[in-house]
């Protein structure tokens, strides 16, 4: 037997409960009807990435890894950097510090809990 050929359940809800209940079905990567299904049998709903975030996130991890190239070659007393001083240093910690709070915020939205939804 197919579920397209056996009884459907109908629930009715107001506008605004159908319009959550689809979002949320989006945001686990669902159809509403699915989403509906598993969690009427209790399935814990995992979590979906979404690889453009995770593709942003390699771009910053890239940023950082200059970043900290940078920093170790300005610490190691290279004659390429003397012309840098103090001021510029801590610019460059203060992008890296900024840098790891936009990844921070990324990866809470690359990886979204389906239960938390």
């Amino acid at each position: 037997m197919t579920r397209k050929s056996s009884t459907p359940i109908k629930v009715y809800c107001l506008p605004d409960e159908k319009e959550l209940i689809e979002a949320q079905a989006n945001r686990a990567g669902m159809s509403a009807a699915r989403y509906l299904r598993e969690v009427g049998q209790g399935y814990h709903i995992s979590g979906v990435v979404d690889y453009q975030q995770v593709r942003e996130l390699a771009r910053i991890n890239g940023d950082l890894g200059r970043l900290g190239g940078l920093l170790k070659l300005w610490l190691t007393d290279d004659v390429r950097t003397a012309q840098f001083g103090q001021s510029t240093v801590l610019a460059v910690l203060s992008k890296i510090e900024t840098t790891q709070e936009e990844m921070g915020k990324i990866m809470t939205r690359v990886v979204m809990p389906r239960s938390e939804l």
